[in-house]
C-alpha cells in the first residue's frame, strides 16, 4: 500500500478521482493493461469489451490483466458495461476459462469527451498499476475481433517493443488526411515508415509509459498536439523500439461527423507541433527506412465507395479565392502563384502535383514555426488546399486498383523525402 502511495506522488493525481484510485489499489499491481476510451458507445461497446475479455483468456491465462474504461461523461451506460466484464477466479463464464481475476474498472474524468484526457488518465494508471504492458483498444469497431488485443499485446510483452502501431485493412479512399500527409512526412523527417501514426489502436511499454509521463511533466503540457500522435512521435523521434501489427478492418470511430478542420487541427498541427522539440532528431540526413510488422504490410479494399469529388474541386477554388490575404503570409510568393494558377483551372485541367503539394505542406510547417498570425488561422487555411490535393487523388485513382494507388502514395512518400532539404531551408531561414 505505502509503495502505491508513492507512485500516486509520480503522476498527475488531479486528473485521478479518489474513487478510481481506490479500484486501482483494489486492482493492485498488473502484467497486462487494455484501457477502452469511452463516449456514448453503448451500440459498440459491448462486443469490444467481450471480445477483448475473450483474447486476454485466451492468449494470456495466467497473466494480471485489468480492463480500463475511461469515460467522458456518458449517459447511455456505457461504463456499467464494461464494469458488468469482470471474471473473478471461481466465477466461470461459458467458453472462458482465467487463473487469475480480470478486474474491470471505470472512471469518468471531468471536462467532458477528450482524446487529450483519456489518456492522461490512461497513462497514470498504467503507471500506478506497474502494467508491462498497456494497450488502448477503440471502442467504436463493429467487428470485435478477440486476437485483436494479442496482436498489439504480444510485440510489447513478448518481444520488448515499445510502441506499436496498428496497419488497417482501409478502402482505397479512406484516411486520405493520413495517407497524403501525416504519413509521408513523418515517414520523411523521422525516417520510420508508420503507416498509421495517429491511430485509435496502439500498444506501448511501461518503460514507454514512464518515459513519456516524465517528458510531459518537465515540460509543463504535451510535447505536441493530439495525444495520439503525441505518443507515436516521441516514439520514432527519440529512437525506441517502434513496430506495426495488421488488425484487420478500420475501426469505425465516427470520424465521418468530424470537421476536417478539427482533424487537421489534431493530426496535422499535432504534426507540425513536434518540429520545435524534436529538431535535433528530424534535421539529420538519413533516408527512410522500414519497421517490423506483424501481419500484413497493408491491404486495401476497391468496394465502391461514393465521394463528391466535385464539391472538392469548388470549395478549393472558393478557399483560395477567400483566403488570400492569409495564403501570403504563409505561402512564398512562387507556390503561392501556382497555388491560384491551377484554381483557374476546369475540373478536367485541374491536378495539385505531388511537388506542388509537398513544397505547400513544408511552407505551412515553417510558417507553424515562425507565425506571423495565429496558429490556429494557419490549420485552418490549409483546409481548401488539402481539398484541391484529394481532388487530384481521386481523379487519378478512380479506376486504379490497389496496387495502382498504393504505388501513387509511395511516390508521393518520396516526394516528401526528396524535399526535406527545403523544409530545413525555410527553417533556417
Amino acid at each position: 500500500m505505502s509503495q502505491f502511495r508513492r507512485r500516486c506522488d509520480l503522476v498527475e493525481k488531479s486528473i485521478l478521482t479518489d474513487d478510481f484510485l481506490r479500484q486501482l489499489i483494489s486492482v493492485g499491481e498488473v502484467d497486462l493493461l487494455v484501457a477502452v476510451p469511452t463516449y456514448n458507445n453503448i451500440k459498440t461497446v459491448s462486443a469490444v469489451v467481450e471480445a477483448t475479455r475473450a483474447g486476454l483468456v485466451k492468449h494470456f491465462p495466467r497473466e494480471r490483466a485489468v480492463i480500463v474504461n475511461a469515460d467522458g461523461g456518458s449517459r447511455d451506460g456505457t461504463p456499467d458495461i464494461v464494469i458488468s466484464s469482470s471474471i473473478s477466479d471461481s466465477q466461470g463464464s461459458p467458453g472462458l476459462y482465467t487463473l487469475r481475476t480480470l478486474h474491470c474498472i471505470s472512471t469518468t474524468y471531468a471536462g467532458g469527451p477528450s482524446s487529450e484526457t483519456a489518456l492522461r488518465t490512461i497513462l497514470a494508471a498504467a503507471e500506478l498499476v506497474r502494467a508491462r504492458a498497456c494497450t488502448v483498444i477503440s471502442p467504436g469497431s463493429t467487428s470485435a475481433d478477440p486476437d485483436r488485443v494479442e496482436r498489439l499485446l504480444r510485440p510489447v510483452y513478448r518481444e520488448n517493443f515499445d510502441f506499436v502501431a496498428p496497419v488497417y485493412r482501409r478502402h482505397k479512399f479512406d484516411g486520405l488526411l493520413v495517407r497524403s500527409l501525416v504519413y509521408p512526412m513523418t515517414r520523411a523527417l523521422y525516417g520510420q515508415r508508420i503507416r498509421e501514426p495517429y491511430a485509435a489502436d496502439f500498444a506501448f511499454s511501461d518503460q514507454f509509459c514512464g518515459h513519456f509521463l516524465e517528458r510531459q511533466s518537465a515540460a509543463g503540457a504535451a510535447t505536441c498536439g493530439a495525444a495520439e500522435i503525441c505518443l507515436a512521435i516521441t516514439a520514432v523521434a527519440e529512437g525506441l523500439r517502434v513496430c506495426q501489427s495488421f488488425l484487420g478492418d478500420k475501426p469505425n470511430t465516427g470520424s465521418d461527423s468530424v470537421d476536417l478542420i478539427d482533424a487537421i487541427r489534431e493530426t496535422v498541427g499535432g504534426l507540425f507541433g513536434s518540429l520545435e522539440p524534436y529538431f535535433t532528431s528530424w534535421s539529420g540526413d538519413r533516408p527512410s527506412e522500414e519497421i517490423p510488422t506483424f501481419g500484413a504490410m497493408h491491404e486495401t479494399a476497391d468496394e465502391p465507395m461514393r465521394v463528391q469529388r466535385r464539391r472538392l474541386y469548388q470549395m478549393y477554388r472558393l478557399g483560395v479565392a477567400e483566403l488570400e490575404p492569409v495564403l501570403k503570409s504563409i505561402l512564398s510568393p512562387q507556390t503561392l502563384l501556382q497555388v491560384q494558377a491551377i484554381a483557374g483551372l476546369s475540373e478536367e485541367e485541374f491536378r495539385y502535383t505531388d511537388e506542388l503539394w509537398v513544397k505547400t505542406v513544408y511552407e505551412f510547417a515553417a510558417s507553424y514555426h515562425r507565425p506571423a498570425i495565429n496558429r490556429d488561422h494557419i490549420i485552418q487555411a490549409l483546409a481548401p488546399l488539402y481539398r484541391g490535393k484529394v481532388y487530384t487523388f481521386l481523379i487519378e485513382n478512380r479506376d486504379a486498383s490497389s496496387q495502382e494507388v498504393e504505388s501513387d502514395i509511395e511516390g508521393l512518400c518520396l516526394t516528401f523525402e526528396q524535399l526535406k532539404p527545403y523544409l530545413l531551408a525555410l527553417w533556417n531561414a
